[in-house]
């Protein structure tokens, strides 16, 4: 008899866990039907381009702030106050412009390829 009870409380459990199951699977389904298709779809895309703002505004930063330091590091070596701080600041711009482009230059063939047609399709 001690050894069918453990069998009861497993099979109770497992029609527990069934039970909870299908109420999430329900509950899942009615929040589907009542949220706007739309509305889904706006926010995943409005969460993407801040996603891709912020990752250029900080390649941007970082690479005027790496030249920077840079040259101020140099110039404190070497001397040469403010020379080599202006040059590896332009030069830490123009690594900052390039960082940008070739996240736009991803971003913009990323998007091509999603709206291009199967092959087979026109």
């Amino acid at each position: 008899m001690s050894g069918d009870e453990p069998d009861k409380e497993e099979a109770a459990l497992q029609a527990r866990l069934a039970k909870l199951n299908e109420a999430l699977r329900a509950h899942d389904e009615r929040q589907a039907a009542q949220a706007p298709s739309g509305a889904a779809a706006k926010g995943n895309s409005f969460g993407r381009a801040m996603s891709a703002g912020l990752n250029v505004f900080s390649e941007f930063v970082a690479a005027v702030i790496v030249g920077a330091l840079i040259g101020w590091q140099a110039d404190a070596w070497l001397g040469t106050k403010p020379w080599l701080l202006v040059v590896f600041l332009g030069l830490g711009t123009a690594a900052g412009f390039w960082n940008i482009y070739r996240i736009a230059a991803r971003k913009a063939s990323s998007y091509e390829e999603d709206k291009t047609p199967p092959a087979g399709e026109a």
